[in-house]
């Protein structure tokens, strides 16, 4: 059903939790397992400064980290590293590895109108090319 599953970490706790639902998804179905990592550009002048993923050491070291804890879990998992707006970025790479499921953590941060609308979570349910599992 799942053959190819894509999970975008960041040094979230609720990436760490996701993890969980990924390792049992990817092994129920025998998926492949994608992991992406996406770095932000930094913040234009006048933007309001963001926590973003934006040291490609930092994101390298996490994108190893969660390669080696799934390793741990015998499920071996492809690593790709991308920079770019995260939503935009997150579908178009599962629309390149042909992911027929996305597994993302969600911060809560859309649950009100105004984080609606700025949440990543909300703009990859929208656009991505394939079915999105949500881990609150």
């Amino acid at each position: 059903m799942f053959k190819t599953v894509l999970f975008p970490v960041d040094q979230s706790r609720e990436a760490r939790e996701a993890a969980e639902k990924v390792v049992n998804i990817v092994k129920t179905y025998g998926s492949r397992l994608v992991i992406l990592s996406v770095v932000e550009p930094p913040a234009e002048e006048g933007e309001a400064p963001r926590e973003v993923m934006s040291s490609p050491e930092a994101v390298a070291k996490l994108l190893s980290e969660a390669q080696s804890m799934f390793s741990q879990q015998g499920i071996e998992a492809e690593i790709i590293e991308r920079e770019g707006k995260p939503a935009f970025t997150i579908c178009d790479v599962a629309d390149e590895v042909g992911a027929d499921l996305i597994v993302m953590g969600c911060r809560g941060m859309g649950l009100t109108d105004d984080g609606a609308s700025d949440s990543v979570t909300n703009r990859v349910i929208n656009l991505s090319p394939c079915a999105v599992l949500i881990v609150p």
